[in-house]
């Protein structure tokens, strides 16, 4: 399948959780250091090609994006300036962005949408804290505030309507329940920066991380005092991770070494399944499609969106 060549540097990509053929990336200006942002939706023709269906421009740079779980024309941004923009596919882009809101001290890095509830959202940012937000809230629901360094990643349990995960640059990982304003499990997961995190689809205790040390691990909340894997063969920091939607054991990484990675934590060897190397700059975004088995997406600084069937070579 043709790459999607966007007018900026990829942040971020996702699969619309209602439509197979609908892809939403976030992309910064200037690698995202200063200028403008544009969320792409982009669409995946039955020919292979990949067309923008629409895309809305913003002043500073977008990091991250996610898709409403109850509604299939809502798409909220993380932005540069602090601010978290919440979009509307089905209205002309003059009436966008619906929402902003506008709390985060620093730049915002993640938005992830309940999985469970459907009805709520967490951002996280390098002001060292998440929120939780709700889109008719005129303001966001509570704040989290424990880490003691960036939060780059806050993501909810796919099983637990209440139940998120943080990954921050303080070198922990932390297990939160909305209903409490404390972290519940903190993990010292790394040595270094940790700046990815995932649940796993299949496992409500089992959770994933990257890192700066270039490893991925894979932790059981029940006996957090030790890794259950430690995935090795990325040349520099682990930017990104994603559970496979279609099993248990499968996991997709992205790195600053320019790569994605299929893993299989699991497996009685060579846990490496397949490096796909068709970026030429810091690969920052990676998915898998909960509709279509196999069906990857990535985005990188390199102003460029793939979309490939595992096992295939992407640029085919």
């Amino acid at each position: 399948m043709p790459a999607f060549k966007a007018a900026f540097n990829g942040y971020s990509v996702e699969f619309s959780p209602f439509s197979e053929t609908l892809l939403a990336v976030a992309t910064s200006q200037n690698f995202g250091i200063i200028g403008n942002g544009r969320q792409y939706v982009l669409q995946l023709h039955p020919s292979g090609g990949i067309a923008e269906l629409c895309s809305f421009d913003t002043a500073d740079g977008l990091y991250d994006c996610t898709w409403a779980e109850d509604n299939e024309h809502i798409l909220v941004s993380a932005s540069a300036d602090g601010s978290v923009k919440v979009w509307d596919t089905a209205l002309p882009r003059h009436a966008n962005p619906i929402r902003s809101f506008e709390e985060h001290g620093h730049e915002v890095n993640s938005v992830d949408w309940n999985l469970v509830r459907k009805d709520c959202f967490l951002s996280s940012a390098w002001d060292d804290t998440a929120k939780l937000w709700a889109i008719d809230a005129p303001r966001s629901l509570r704040t989290f505030a424990e880490h003691s360094y960036c939060v780059y990643t806050a993501v909810w349990n796919p099983r637990h309507a209440d139940v998120f995960l943080t990954a921050s640059g303080d070198c922990t990982l932390r297990v939160w329940d909305v209903r409490d304003p404390h972290a519940s499990l903190v993990i010292p997961g790394h040595q270094l920066e940790i700046l990815a995190c995932d649940w796993s689809k299949y496992n409500e205790c089992v959770l994933v991380s990257g890192s700066v040390d270039k490893t991925i691990k894979v932790w059981d909340v029940r006996n957090p005092r030790r890794e259950m894997s430690s995935l090795q063969g990325h040349g520099y920091a682990v930017r990104r991770v994603k559970f496979s939607p279609h099993h248990a054991s499968v996991i997709a990484s992205c790195s600053y070494d320019m790569t994605v990675c299929m893993w299989d934590y699991m497996a009685p060897e060579d846990a490496l399944l397949a490096r796909y190397d068709h970026h030429t700059e810091f690969a920052i975004g990676i998915d898998m499609s909960p509709h279509v088995e196999g069906l990857l997406a990535s985005t990188a600084w390199d102003e460029t969106v793939y979309v490939w069937q595992h096992g295939m070579d992407p640029r085919a």
